[in-house]
């Protein structure tokens, strides 16, 4: 076995009708400029590793042969379980929902369902994306309503502003309007039920399929009064941090550098670490890696502290990790003099 080190992530780009070209042209990633590149897939099972001795695997072929070393307490047998992504938006995308764990499970025959999370990066002054229902309805009324047309004056719009994380758990009725680049965090599923496409055509000119039966089987009925999440900042060992999103299934925080290096511990589960618009340094066991700006890479869960340090004044990063339980959370925000109100009003969020 080979010495373990930090992994660069080769992104995997994927065109969409709804993409834009962005991503290729101010945001490095490979691929056609020309191209309507609608999501750069950072961290996925399938994404092959860019640097060192495991240069051209998989995640999912390391899994098994690094274990522990790799995942911490994940389990070697199951895909990677988390997604990270870019996307942009230049056109709208389809009203859509995700299935739970159960229901995955159960009908579709895979391990996740897709609860997930957006981080603004970029948005238009009129951006917004659609967030649940603007009032209690029903399966019937759903139903009816596609079937002629007003499913319409049922969704439920929200300004969406650079900063700004929204959370959207399974059973969610969502979209993301046009004009807006977003980084996501979501279970390892690429399960999307959707349920209005703007009659629009797929590559092969016929419209693209809708799931209208099994979206009314998962979707989540009641108003919504979600919007922009209140996040909480602390410093902690040096470092301004911001928690984002603290799901059950995945924890995503805001870090602003400094141009000399500060640790993060992993708590013993692999981190997912995405540099944002300026390059950065990190290191593990004396191995360093260069991440420019918006590359990812994967820091084992065998290193307990990554050492990260800003290459340019005003660098930031985002952090993805897997599950952990509440009570390490609650250490981390106990050991920043957190009040544990505050800690405890913002997790009760998720």
């Amino acid at each position: 076995m080979s010495e373990l080190y930090p992994l660069l992530i080769e992104p995997r780009e994927v065109e969409a009708i709804w993409g834009g070209h962005a991503l290729a042209r101010r945001y490095g990633k490979p691929g056609d400029p020309a191209a309507a590149i609608g999501e750069s897939w950072e961290c996925w099972d399938a994404n092959r590793i860019d640097n060192g001795a495991y240069a051209g695997r998989t995640l999912s072929d390391l899994r098994g042969e690094l274990g522990v070393e790799l995942l911490g307490s994940l389990d070697p047998a199951q895909i990677f379980p988390l997604l990270t992504k870019f996307i942009d938006a230049r056109k709208p995308l389809s009203v859509q929902v995700h299935p739970g764990d159960a229901y995955a499970q159960r009908v579709e025959h895979q391990p996740f369902g897709k609860t997930e999370c957006w981080y603004v990066l970029e948005a238009e002054p009129d951006a917004k994306i659609v967030l649940g229902w603007n009032r209690n309805t029903s399966r019937e009324e759903y139903l009816a309503r596609v079937k002629d047309g007003s499913l319409g004056t049922l969704l439920r719009s929200v300004p969406a502003r650079a900063g700004d994380a929204f959370y959207l758990p399974a059973g969610t009725l969502h979209a993301i309007g046009s004009g807006i680049i977003l980084y996501e965090t979501q279970q390892a599923s690429d399960l999307t039920y959707r349920i209005f496409d703007y009659d629009r055509l797929g590559p092969d000119g016929k419209p693209r399929q809708l799931h209208v039966e099994k979206a009314a089987d998962v979707l989540d009925y009641r108003v919504s009064h979600a919007g922009a999440l209140r996040a909480l900042e602390y410093v902690l060992d040096g470092l301004r941090r911001t928690t984002l999103i603290a799901d059950p299934r995945f924890t995503v925080e805001r870090v602003a550098l400094a141009t000399e290096a500060h640790g993060i511990d992993s708590d013993g589960m692999p981190l997912v670490v995405t540099a944002l618009d300026c390059p950065l340094e990190l290191e593990a066991r004396e191995t360093r890696l260069r991440l420019a700006p918006y590359q990812t890479a994967l820091v084992p869960a065998a290193f307990e502290v990554v050492m990260l340090r800003g290459l340019e004044t005003g660098a930031r990063v985002l952090t993805a990790a897997p599950p952990r339980d509440r009570e390490a959370l609650f250490r981390r925000y106990a050991r920043a003099a957190v009040p544990v109100d505050e800690s405890s009003s913002f997790l009760a969020q998720f």
